[in-house]
C-alpha cells in the first residue's frame, strides 16, 4: 500500500499497533537564523503565491528553511528531496524530504540510517500525519533499530508540527511552530539534527 493511501494518523497507529503520546522532546539550541533566509522568506511572503499547491509550499517555504538549517550539519547528514523510499510491496512511496546520515561513499549515495522525514500538506494535517507516520514506520523497519528515534515534520509552509517514533510509541510534540517566529522554528529543526548526530 502506497504511503498516500493512509488517511489519518489513527489508521496507521491501529494497523501497526503503535501507541500515541504527547510530550515536549526537542532540546535547547540557541542559534540565530542567517539574514539571507530572513530576507528570502520576507520576499516570498510579499511576492509569491506559495499557497497554490503543495509543490509551491515545498519550493518556496519548506525547502529553504530546511536547507538553511542543514548547512550547519552537512558534514554529518544528507538532505534528500523527493527520493523514493521502499521496504516492500506494502510500504513504499516518495516522501517530500528525508534526512539521512551522510554516506562515506559520497553525496549521491542514499544510505541509512535515516533520521527524519518531512511532509508538505496544504492545510491537511490529518492526512499529512497519516502519510508522515507511515513513512516514519517504514524508515524504522529499514533501519532495523527500534531504539533509534525517527523524527517527522508536517507543514503547510506557515505552520510546522513535529512528531517522533521510537519503539512502538509515536509522540506528538504539543506545540505547533510558526514560520513567523523563524528563530524558534530554526532552533527546533536544529534540535532534530543535534539529537541525531551520534546515531551510527
Amino acid at each position: 500500500m502506497a504511503f498516500t493511501q493512509y488517511k489519518s494518523l489513527s489508521d496507521v497507529l491501529k494497523k501497526y499497533r503503535i501507541r500515541y503520546e504527547e510530550a515536549a522532546f526537542v532540546i535547547d539550541t540557541n542559534y540565530e537564523p542567517p539574514q539571507d533566509i530572513i530576507d528570502d522568506l520576507g520576499f516570498t511572503f510579499e511576492n509569491i503565491a506559495y499557497q497554490v499547491s503543495e509543490a509551491s509550499i515545498c519550493e518556496n517555504l519548506i525547502y529553504p528553511v530546511l536547507k538553511t538549517v542543514y548547512k550547519k550539519y552537512a558534514d554529518n547528514f544528507a538532505l534528500w528531496s523527493h527520493q523514493p523510499l521502499e521496504l516492500n510491496d506494502e510500504l513504499h512511496g516518495i516522501p517530500d524530504y528525508m534526512i539521512s546520515r551522510r554516506s562515506e561513499l559520497g553525496k549521491i549515495v542514499f544510505e541509512q540510517p535515516f533520521v527524519a522525514v518531512i511532509e508538505a500538506k496544504k492545510d491537511d494535517f490529518t492526512g499529512g500525519w497519516a502519510q508522515c507516520c507511515i513513512e516514519m514506520f517504514t524508515i524504522q523497519q529499514i533501519n532495523q533499530n527500534a531504539e533509534q528515534i525517527i523524527f517527522g515534520i508536517v507543514s503547510n509552509g506557515e505552520t510546522w508540527e513535529l512528531g517522533q517514533l521510537q519503539n512502538e510509541v509515536f509522540t506528538m510534540f504539543r506545540q505547533r511552530f510558526d514560520i513567523g517566529n523563524l528563530r524558534t522554528l530554526y532552533n527546533v529543526i536544529a534540535s532534530i539534527f543535534e539529537k541525531s548526530k551520534y546515531i551510527k
